[in-house]
């Protein structure tokens, strides 16, 4: 099992070459810099007023990213208290708006009440095997029509997602497969 190291940096935007500490801790995996260069390679030309969702949120490496690129907010969902608490003191360290932690588990956090989310980073801890049931979550009011949902995985494993989430692109690094979807709009008959 790979283990965090103690800093990584955002890659680009306002943020650009802000560290962020990491805690040493069990599964915690942040997303390295290249998977999340291309990812929001892909997502430049809809990052900039976007709302986000980062589920298992870890480091918040990926909703950082977006808020530096132009996100107007990003709800980060973390349950271990030392990775929400050492996101919480990047966030006012580095002076960021637009962010909220919640320390909860991500289905504790989406049996709330839905509001809906244009980009969102489905990343759970590999061992728990969480993508389809929360992304089954998702479908009940936390997407946008058209929203971008991205997925971090196993190499070896796709997920079972909903048939509503097309396949825009992916890639790998390593041992990780790295996916981004595009909630399919259904558009009424006329």
């Amino acid at each position: 099992m790979r283990r965090a190291p103690g800093r990584i940096r955002i890659v680009s935007g306002s943020l650009r070459n802000s560290r962020l500490d990491v805690p040493d801790l069990p599964g915690l995996r942040p997303t390295p810099e290249r998977v999340r260069e291309t990812l929001f390679n892909w997502l430049a030309p809809v990052i900039a007023g976007a709302r986000g969702l980062d589920l298992c949120a870890g480091t918040g490496a990926l909703g950082l990213e977006a808020l530096s690129r132009g996100a107007a907010s990003v709800q980060f969902v973390e349950p271990q208290a030392a990775a929400a608490q050492a996101l919480r003191a990047n966030l006012a360290r580095l002076k960021v708006a637009g962010a909220s932690v919640d320390a909860v588990d991500a289905a504790s956090f989406l049996a709330g009440p839905p509001r809906p989310f244009d980009l969102v980073w489905l990343d759970p801890p590999f061992a728990a095997d969480l993508w389809s049931a929360l992304a089954q979550r998702l479908e009940q009011g936390w997407l946008s029509p058209a929203a971008w949902i991205y997925v971090e995985s196993p190499r070896d494993h796709v997920p079972a997602l909903p048939p509503q989430w097309l396949l825009h692109r992916e890639a790998q690094a390593g041992e990780v497969r790295h996916a981004l979807y595009r909630r399919a709009v259904a558009l009424p008959l006329s």
